[in-house]
């Protein structure tokens, strides 16, 4: 694992334009992760300037909200959760909110890196936003946005999944989901337990299926989690996620 050294690559981002099929600016989005150096991990294997197999981060949702990205994203974020009144209504009440700090989650990685590798990162996260939080630097959040994936299978699917051998990720979510719906990354079911609102979206551009639709029918997952807690969604994530031999 190592820290992000703080170095922004302005010639191959376009701040100002829409870089992605749901219109979000992610190339804007990155500088802001990379501009914060002291605060998230990237494991990477092959040295500081090798390419990333996971990373998290976390952004302070009103300190950005002049930059393109976090607009975009809020507002993507806000028409999302009209899919459920509550959530949205909560969403737009701690966003406006001058006495709230709600923090962007941000964390992926590739699908061949195991999950014992994400409880260590949010550990150190803790650390991190705690020792910022000292310094007197904007991460005392108040809630946090996890924006996640799911991906769904019908009845036939699942059948069919049953007399194949399972993949890395089917071996990590192994059980039957009473809705066919299934998360890309195991641990987004922990944090769910943890969220006081949690959604399942579709996607803005996602094309029509059918019966020959070819790959994953996906959609998105939002979950808010209030801030303090933190540390115990950090501690769960390390007690159901332990590296095998350590059970």
């Amino acid at each position: 694992m190592s820290k992000r050294k703080n170095q922004v690559n302005h010639e191959d981002s376009d701040s100002d334009s829409e870089d992605t099929a749901e219109g979000l600016s992610t190339h804007a989005l990155a500088d802001l992760v990379l501009s914060q150096p002291d605060i998230g991990t990237t494991i990477k294997t092959d040295g500081e300037e090798s390419s990333p197999y996971a990373f998290l981060s976390v952004l302070n949702i009103g300190v950005h909200n002049d930059n393109v990205s976090i607009k975009s994203l809020v507002e993507y974020i806000l028409a999302k959760s009209k899919g459920d009144n509550a959530f949205h209504e909560s969403l737009s009440t701690v966003l406006r909110d001058p006495q709230c700090q709600v923090g962007l989650v941000l964390c992926e990685r590739l699908i061949n890196m195991p999950v014992p590798v994400i409880p260590p990162m949010y550990r150190m996260l803790v650390d991190e936003l705690r020792d910022a939080v000292e310094e007197n630097e904007p991460f005392n959040f108040t809630h946090l946005i996890f924006v996640s994936r799911v991906y769904k299978l019908t009845p036939e699917e699942e059948d069919a999944m049953t007399y194949r051998p399972t993949t890395t990720r089917e071996s990590e979510t192994n059980d039957r989901s009473p809705d066919g719906v299934y998360p890309f990354h195991p641990e987004d079911e922990e944090i769910r337990k943890f969220a006081s609102h949690h959604l399942i979206f579709p996607y803005s551009n996602a094309q029509p299926r059918n019966a020959e639709s070819f790959g994953l029918d996906t959609a998105g997952r939002l979950m808010l989690v209030p801030a303090a807690q933190l540390t115990e969604l950090a501690r769960v994530l390390g007690d159901v996620f332990q590296p095998p031999g350590n059970v």
